[in-house]
Formats: C-alpha cells, sequence, structure tokens
C-alpha cells in the first residue's frame, strides 16, 4: 500500500499536469501524528511552470542507474504514456496523467529501489555520516543524506520546506519502526515517487533581455539538454554549471551543449529519439504465426530492433554521417540470432558483428532491415500497404487516413489464390474498390519494391512460385526494389525535413505544427551542417526561441506562452 500521506495526495498528484500549485494533505481532528510531510508533495517555488513531462521509462531507468549505480534494480510495469495520433510519445508525455494504479506501481518501483539503495551493500555510499541512534532519528544525519539525493532526483537542489519535509518522514519513520535506515528508506520512496522527479519539469524565470517576460531557468536547461542529448538525469558537471548560473549565458550554454554533444553519451539520446520516432513500442506487440514462420523466435523478436539501433547509431554517432545515407548504407550489424535471415553463419560466442553488403543486395538501407520489415507486416503473411504506411507517417511525416470499417480485404488476404500469386496482383483486385483507391496510391508504390521480403524479413526470390515486380515510383521517381526505393527516399527533401520536426517535437514535447516557421530554419540548418543529427541536435538544444516565454499579465485562465510552441497546453500560472 502507498504511504498515508501519499494516498491523501493522490488526487494532487494526478491533476498536476493542470494545477501546478502545492496541494496540502489533510488530516482529520484528533488524528495522531503521521510520517508524513507538512509541505506540499508539489511546489513551484522554483519560479513560473512553463512546461512538464512525464519520464518515459527509458529515462526512469536511466536516471536510476546514473544515480545509484547500475546494479540497482528497477523492477515493475511501466504506466504507458499514450502516443497522441501521427506524433511522438515525447509529445504525449506533455499531457500525460497517472492512473492511481500507475502510481501503485511507481510506489513498489521505489520501495524497492530504496530497499536496494540503503542495503548492506549500498549504503555505505549513500550514508556519509553516522546516526546518533541507528534505533532513532537523527535529524542532521538524514539531511545529510536526503540533501543532495533529491538534488538529482529533482534535478535541482531542495527547498527549504522540502528538505524539511522529508527529513522529518525519515525522523518520523525512524522514531516508530526503532531503525534509521528504515527512515531513510521511506523519505526516498517518497522522492521517488514525488511529481518534481517523475515529471520534467520546467520552470521559468524573468527575461532581462526582454523585460516583461521570461527564460528558461538554469535548472530546467540543465535538464533539457540532458535529457534531449543524453536521455538521463543532469549529472554533476551540468547541475553545477547551472548553480553557477552558466546556462542562461549563451556562450556557456553553446559551449556546454557542444561538449555534451560529442560525448559518448550522445548515443543514448540518438537511441531514445529513433525509438520514438520509428514506434519501437511496437516490437513488444509483435507476434508472427509459428506455422508461416518457424524461425521466428524469441531471439530473433529481441535482436530486430537492436539491430536496427545499432545501424543508426553506426551511421549517424560513430560516423557522424549524413543522415540521408541511412537509407542507402551497406553496412549493418547481426548476431546468432539473425545469421539465418541474413544467410551468414554467426556464432553465439561472436555476440554483434559488422556486416558490409554487397552494393547490389537489395537489403541496404535501413528500409531493407529485417527488423522494419518484420514490424511493418502481418503476423502470416507481408504487407505493402502497412509499410508504405510507415515510410509516410514514420519517414516522411504524412498521415495516412485510417480506411473505413467496411473494407472488404478478402482478395488481399487471400494468400493461396493463385490466380492472384503476389501481392500487387491482389492489390490491385483489391484497389478496383474505389474506396480504397485513394489511399493505397499513397502506399503501395512504396511498399510493393519491398515485396522480396517475407513477413519476418526473410529474403524471398518469389512468391507462390511467381516472379515478385519490384517496380515503384515516388514523388515522380520510378525505380526497383528496396535499395532503389532507398535511394528515392534519401533525395526527397520530405525525408529530411520530417526528421528535423521530429526533433524539434522531442526536444520540446510539443507538436512541429505549433511551432510556426521553425521546422523550416532547422531544415536549413540542417542541410548547411551535412544532414549531420549531431548538428541537428546541437542547433535545436540551443535554439534560443525554445528558451524564451511570453509572459502575459498573469490574471486567471492566463496561459504562459513560448516563443517556440505559443500557448502551452495545460499550464495556467
Amino acid at each position: 500500500m502507498l504511504p498515508l500521506a501519499l494516498r491523501r495526495a493522490l488526487p494532487c498528484a494526478l491533476a498536476i499536469p493542470l494545477v501546478l500549485t502545492g496541494c496540502q494533505t489533510t488530516q482529520s481532528p484528533g488524528a495522531t501524528a503521521r510520517s508524513e510531510p507538512p509541505a506540499p508533495i508539489f511546489t513551484g517555488d522554483q519560479g513560473q511552470v512553463v512546461g512538464m513531462r512525464r519520464l518515459s521509462e527509458s529515462q526512469y531507468r536511466q536516471s536510476i542507474a546514473d544515480i545509484f549505480g547500475p546494479d540497482i534494480k528497477v523492477g515493475g510495469r511501466f504506466e504507458p504514456i499514450v502516443r497522441p495520433a501521427h506524433e511522438l510519445i515525447a509529445t504525449g508525455s506533455s499531457e500525460s496523467t497517472i492512473s492511481p494504479a500507475g502510481l501503485e506501481q511507481f510506489d513498489a518501483m521505489a520501495r524497492s529501489i530504496s530497499a536496494q539503495v540503503f542495503d548492506a551493500d549500498h549504503a555505505r555510499y549513500f550514508i556519509p555520516c553516522t546516526p546518533r541512534d541507528a534505533k532513532g532519528a537523527d535529524a542532521d544525519c538524514a539531511r545529510h543524506v536526503l540533501t543532495p539525493l533529491g538534488r538529482y532526483l529533482f534535478r535541482r537542489p531542495l527547498t527549504t520546506a522540502e528538505q524539511a519535509a522529508y527529513v522529518q518522514m525519515a525522523g518520523d519513520a525512524a522514531a516508530k519502526t526503532g531503525d534509521f535506515t528504515t527512515g531513510l528508506k521511506l523519505a526516498l520512496s517518497a522522492m521517488l515517487t514525488s511529481p518534481n522527479f517523475l515529471y520534467i519539469v520546467e520552470s521559468a524565470e524573468p527575461d532581462p533581455d526582454q523585460p516583461g517576460d521570461l527564460r528558461m531557468d538554469n535548472y530546467s536547461r540543465a535538464a533539457r539538454l540532458s535529457f534531449l542529448l543524453w536521455n538521463s538525469t543532469p549529472n554533476e558537471a551540468l547541475l553545477k554549471a547551472a548553480s553557477e548560473g552558466r546556462l542562461t549565458d549563451p556562450a556557456q550554454f553553446l559551449a556546454t551543449a557542444q561538449a555534451m554533444v560529442k560525448s559518448p553519451r550522445l548515443e543514448q539520446g540518438v537511441r531514445a529519439f529513433f525509438a520514438d520516432m520509428l514506434l519501437f513500442e511496437k516490437f513488444d506487440d509483435m507476434a508472427k504465426d509459428s506455422v508461416v514462420y518457424p524461425r521466428f523466435n524469441q531471439d530473433v523478436a529481441a535482436a530486430l530492433p537492436e539491430q536496427m539501433l545499432r545501424t543508426i547509431v553506426d551511421q549517424l554517432v560513430t560516423r557522424d554521417g549524413d543522415y540521408r545515407e541511412l537509407f542507402t548504407t551497406r553496412r549493418t550489424f547481426v548476431n546468432r540470432a539473425l545469421g539465418p535471415l541474413y544467410q551468414v553463419p554467426v556464432s553465439a560466442s561472436q555476440g554483434w558483428v559488422p556486416l558490409d553488403l554487397k552494393p547490389d543486395d537489395d537489403r541496404i538501407g535501413i528500409l531493407g532491415q529485417a527488423g522494419f520489415l518484420a514490424l511493418y507486416s502481418h503476423s502470416g503473411r507481408s504487407s505493402p500497404t502497412l509499410r508504405g504506411r510507415a515510410m509516410r507517417e514514420l519517414l516522411l511525416c504524412q498521415p495516412v487516413p485510417n480506411p473505413p470499417g467496411n473494407v472488404n480485404f478478402t482478395a488481399v488476404q487471400n494468400t493461396g489464390n493463385k490466380a492472384m500469386p503476389t501481392a500487387r496482383i491482389r492489390l490491385n483486385a483489391h484497389v478496383a474498390d474505389p474506396v480504397c483507391a485513394a489511399c493505397h496510391k499513397i502506399t503501395d508504390p512504396i511498399g510493393l519494391p519491398l515485396e522480396r521480403f517475407d513477413g519476418i524479413g526473410a529474403f524471398r526470390p518469389k512468391e507462390n512460385d511467381a516472379d515478385i515486380d519490384t517496380s515503384g515510383m515516388f514523388e515522380g521517381v520510378t525505380f526497383k526494389g528496396a535499395s532503389g526505393l532507398g535511394k528515392a527516399l534519401a533525395q526527397s527533401p520530405s525525408t529530411t525535413e520530417c526528421v528535423a520536426g521530429r526533433a524539434l517535437e522531442y526536444a520540446t514535447g510539443h507538436s512541429s505544427s505549433e511551432q510556426g516557421d521553425l521546422v523550416g530554419s532547422i531544415e536549413k540548418g540542417f542541410a548547411t551542417r551535412g544532414y549531420r543529427i549531431s548538428a541537428l541536435f546541437l542547433q535545436i538544444a540551443t535554439l534560443p526561441d525554445a528558451y524564451r516565454f511570453k509572459a502575459p499579465a498573469l490574471a486567471p485562465n492566463k496561459v504562459v506562452a513560448s516563443a517556440a510552441t505559443g500557448p502551452i497546453k495545460g499550464v495556467r500560472p
């Protein structure tokens, strides 16, 4: 069960995307004292709150590892953040609440983490003092333990009220249980279930260069940089820079971001971004018919997303290459599970090994990867339509309407029909229906060139003993096969405009449609810098307008507005 104080504060915690003022817990008349903080669970004392985003599962896990060590285990189920249609999970995090069941899950995780942090193997690293009485309360020692931990967890120093609240919580629990460490565990659990940890809270201060307006404060800038570039909480160097006010100085802010982009930890940020952009959460639910695809197993399923991410990181981070070449690269990686799919022998002891494809191999580029091909297929057959739609929506940012509810899919699904042996023939019969034709004209010309790969991404020269026509057309350009498709996408301005817009959405938590002409200017900068992802991330991380906010008179129902995004939904002064 949740501590009583947290259960009483639950309605306030769940309302934080809408109401950001503190919620006092109540105590019934005549009730005895409890181990609960006298101050609000959530406070906006650090300045005007201008945005909030819930931590993703990967951000939560990485934060715990960076703060407490990689050997601290995080177990349990994370309540998913709802992805808005045609947007990122990062965008949905700005609107995400936590249900009572979700908070119970976070509480269970917090208790498990706290127990590990203060167990016999770890306590000496986090308790720098000796309590006066190991069987009771010691406010001074508890303060020495909880204050630095709170700074890392909340990504800013604890306020005086917060510090007093958590120290009192630890002391009350220690007095009742007769164990100083138990008090620390309870206080740390409360920190880990606080909105100040579970949400990235962005706050602003008066902007001296724009009187009457606001700018994001130093600690919020540190958090944005760290979660964008490293997918984790700010480290000591960033927090120190924030405490010294260096991140509101343009030159020092740029220098800090440049150093972070050059860090090996940029890989974590790039992985997280593309996992969001390419809907990698779908891998968790991917299933294949074992009769149709007997080679598909759990090891293959686990290897598919990792192969894609390794290829992306190799091209864009390790080689600092042109984003467009991700669609034409001949270099990828395979392990033993993927060896049979790629017809390459790999031993278990080798782990992941690089694979250089031949120039005429139809697998070149990210679109030829088994992960993409399998993810956008049905359980028992390939799907040119799903693959075409994925390319339109994920790689070109061109939404495709859902099919009407009364569509007859019989012709497409009948893969055993010898009269219509290939997907192209079956789709041609299907789109004879004018209700279906409009959307299929968008998806199929770029999905059909991938038909030489089946529903798990294995190569097949024929379908039902019939030759497979892999011709296609995109933006007036005709081509053959997956390699020709990759070259066509690499040459399209829509491809680079899309990733630039998605990166801006990922950084700010707001749809690019809300951000005016910024996407166009960012795409131009992206082009000038050779379409390098590191340059794109740096440009967006240091975009001045993303850190400025309009500050109208703080009257009821007025919202704070960002120079980049306009009104921030759900945030009220």
